[in-house]
């Protein structure tokens, strides 16, 4: 046998090299990056993107334009998005969104005269920045505020800088729009030119849509005057390309049917666990708390034993749904898309600053099922976007009225509460076939968890979570259709009918794929993760608390009621423990009746439940009135410091509440109204007063 030298080796070497790195190629090497296979670690403190200096990335990528939000439940950067798409395309601005999170503010004093910056902000809870926008408002609004450059506030450090803002607010509130009033003022004062006024959305009085409207179109006028922008033919140009992969199979194990990152993808979810990266948890109890057959009541127990999950008494629980099957259905059918729901498709930003929403290669059915809001309201930019792309004339025509007329759209939209897929099923029946899906997936907002009070005590249950939430279904007169449900409520009703094996399920139910994809919520679970609250019980236990929670606003206060009762049975001194709850009749929506006479029995004469009822006779009641019944034990125990909590309706029971209690604390302690008033304000400042409220 002849040898080898040392020549043969080399090649011989480099050979196998070779062949091994082309046969391995894609699995250990050369393997296209995901985007989501990270992003559990970007939710606890990795930012995204490659620089948190905006004004490089600005420079890097030709903008000109940024539109910053700051977002609790995705609505603000909707708004933003479309300020963005529509500065570009009606005023040729080289627009980028970005999420106030992902860069820092410090060199905003070097902020180009020749960009400009927009705002759109949310103000969350009582006054309070959404998470994402908590350190820039901490920044711009703090005392000890410093640039780049050194120069402190009074040095004007951004006057160099144009700005304009949008707030969204909801004025059942007491803090309405405190944010992006704070913010505008924080700018102005630092120097910065606003260049139009600040709008201000109300969710409260269901005008957000229109109120943002009537802003921009002003706004844009003095803008483009500014900056010498010349009006152009809106034309629309896509934000992501889709490309179908005739190549790639649903069944393939790199095609994502749902899973939120790379993790779930392949089965080795970890935590941490938080708004970016769900944990799958075990629902391992469920019952009805009605007993009418015509409403529902869920309470739920989830497991998060086997997590990094923790909550403390007061904390909320947000379960992340998927849409109905039956919507859809109708969006894929209305679309012309049903023969095509399974097929994969790769998307990706046409710009470089365009995040895509959701995790690619995925299909159709897996986009609209577990990542676009679907159901969601539907706006009158949108349907005037969608007009270019009707299925005939007379319906571009149809499109186009209910685009400009605000009136003529909230009777045959708003008012019927009508989902984009009903929307072009009321103008068309035929298939709206020439409708790009990007289009879609620009203007749909993407599927956002719901948070829900959890009604359980940490100190007694510190692995198992309580929610207790009403299923929404709305009549609608004369809509067609004229039932609305809830996405979520009803697909946890779904969940406890199967869990049960119920003989008659909600047909509506039946549609939910509450398997999840591949089956990897089989068994009953459901995407959860834990947002902290403010809301919480005083640190010292002997502290009296008067309580306000009608309906399902009860449920933190079962929590809060739990855990005293828990540290009475402990042998410590247990304060006051006052709960007004209300409902429409004993007989039918008593929620945890059984449980109070329980708690009563361990917390003895220091808890009192005082009931209003709607329904019972022809008299209605509620708790704000009972509240006035027992205005001198709520006078007395405020004396003794107690906190005074109101969970539920924002729009009528808490305002209502709010005066109330100054009226009792004015008569009580003579004083005018006025101060009453002022007093209550107080209470609210110290936090003696908390709300966990909705609207």
């Amino acid at each position: 046998m002849a040898q080898l030298d040392t020549l043969d080796l080399i090649v011989l070497v480099a050979l196998l090299i070779g062949t091994a790195a082309y046969f391995t190629k894609g699995t250990y090497w050369g393997v296209p990056k995901d985007p989501y296979a990270t992003s559990f670690t970007n939710a606890n403190g990795a930012k995204a993107g490659k620089t948190r200096n905006i004004l490089e990335k600005m420079e890097e990528t030709g903008k000109n334009a940024v539109v910053f939000y700051g977002s609790q439940t995705g609505t603000a950067e909707d708004y933003a998005s479309r300020l963005a798409k529509e500065g570009s395309s009606r005023f040729g601005l080289k627009t980028m969104v970005a999420d106030l999170e992902d860069y820092d503010y410090e060199n905003l004093d070097t902020f180009p005269d020749d960009k400009v910056a927009m705002f759109v902000l949310a103000t969350y809870g009582e006054g309070e920045p959404t998470d994402n926008a908590v350190d820039f408002f901490e920044f711009v609004t703090g005392n000890d505020v410093s640039f780049s450059g050194g120069g402190a506030a009074e040095d004007t450090p951004l006057s160099n800088m144009k700005f304009v803002a949008f707030g969204l607010g909801n004025n059942t509130y007491e803090h309405y729009n405190a944010l992006v009033r704070r913010v505008n003022a924080a700018l102005i004062k630092l120097g910065a030119q606003r260049i139009s006024a600040a709008g201000e959305g109300d969710d409260g009085a269901g005008t957000m849509e229109e109120d943002f409207l009537a802003w921009k179109e002003p706004m844009w006028t003095e803008l483009a005057e500014k900056m010498n922008l010349e009006e152009r033919e809106a034309v629309y140009e896509p934000t992501f390309g889709i490309t179908e992969r005739e190549d790639m199979s649903p069944d393939t194990n790199d095609v994502y049917l749902g899973e939120p990152n790379k993790n779930h993808l392949e089965g080795t979810s970890k935590g941490p666990y938080n708004s970016h990266n769900p944990y799958i948890a075990p629902i391992v109890e469920s019952r009805e708390v009605f007993t009418v057959k015509d409403r529902n009541c869920l309470h739920m127990e989830i497991d998060v034993s086997d997590s990094n999950l923790t909550y403390q008494t007061g904390d909320h629980i947000a379960i992340w749904p998927t849409n109905a099957g039956r919507e859809v259905d109708r969006f894929l059918n209305i679309l012309g898309l049903s023969d095509r729901r399974h097929m994969v498709i790769s998307v990706k930003g046409l710009d470089p600053t365009a995040r895509v929403p959701f995790p690619t290669p995925t299909t159709y059915d897996a986009a609209i099922r577990y990542h676009m809001e679907i159901c969601g309201p539907v706006s009158r930019q949108f349907v005037a976007s969608l007009a270019a792309f009707a299925p005939n004339e007379d319906s571009k025509d149809e499109m186009a009225r209910l685009g400009e007329d605000k009136d003529y759209f909230k009777e045959k939209v708003s008012n019927q509460r009508l989902n984009i897929a009903q929307v072009l099923e009321s103008v068309c029946e035929s298939k709206w076939t020439s409708v790009p899906f990007s289009i879609m997936m620009e203007s749909i907002q993407k599927l956002q968890p719901r948070y829900y009070s959890i009604s359980s005590s940490s100190l007694v249950q510190k692995t198992k979570i309580s929610i207790t939430a009403v299923v929404e279904e709305v009549h609608i007169p004369g809509s067609k259709p004229n039932i609305v449900k809830g996405v979520t409520t009803n697909y946890l009703l779904a969940l406890k009918q199967k869990q049960h094996g119920e003989p008659d399920p909600d047909p509506h139910g039946l549609t939910y794929a509450i398997t999840g994809p591949r089956n990897k919520y089989d068994g009953c679970h459901v995407p959860v993760h834990v947002r902290h609250s403010n809301f919480k019980l005083p640190s010292d236990p002997s502290k009296p608390i008067i309580m306000v929670g009608p309906g399902s606003g009860v449920a933190p206060f079962r929590g809060f009621i739990q855990e005293r009762a828990a540290q009475a049975k402990a042998g410590e001194k247990v304060g006051k423990t006052v709960l007004f709850y209300g409902c429409r009749k004993p007989s039918e929506d008593f929620l945890y009746q059984d449980e109070w006479e329980m708690y009563k029995q361990a917390l003895g004469e220091s808890f009192e439940l005082f009931t209003a009822f709607s329904r019972e006779t022809s008299e209605k009641v509620y708790v704000q009135q009972r509240l006035a019944e027992q205005a001198s034990l709520i006078n007395e125990l405020l004396q003794q410091k107690a906190n005074f909590y109101v969970c539920g309706d924002a729009a009528n029971m808490a305002r209502e509440v709010n005066i109330v209690l100054g009226q009792i604390v004015a008569e009580k302690r003579g004083l005018s109204t006025e101060k009453g008033e002022e007093l209550v304000k107080s209470m609210r400042s110290s936090n003696q007063y908390q709300e966990d409220v909705w609207s």
